[in-house]
């Protein structure tokens, strides 16, 4: 089940941009650039949600009527501590960390 909430900055803790250059960025790309960041922001980061505009996924793979306007799997990383997020061209991709 997909949350068709969409996600805006100010829903996301600690928000960090990168940019990165091509046409063909892919999911896996911009996961390791994510990575990269997050490790530079932390000593151990454990990902622990992360959103696909382009194919309009998210994981965890959850919804639920929290009774806001914040997106499921936004509510489900900061619940679990997440502290970093990680958006890749202006939230095309979104990755979001606790620090380990």
């Amino acid at each position: 089940m997909i949350d068709s909430r969409p996600v805006k900055r100010d829903m996301l803790p600690g928000p960090v941009d990168i940019a990165i250059d091509g046409s063909a960025l892919t999911f896996d790309r911009a996961k390791r650039m994510a990575d990269g960041k997050a490790r530079e922001l932390a000593a151990s980061p454990m990902l622990l949600a992360w959103f696909d505009k382009k194919e309009w996924k998210h994981s965890p793979a959850i919804v639920c009527g929290c009774g806001n306007d914040v997106p499921s799997w936004v509510t489900y990383a900061q619940s679990r501590g997440a502290r970093i997020s990680v958006l890749v061209n202006d939230g095309e991709y979104v990755f979001l960390y606790k620090e380990g």
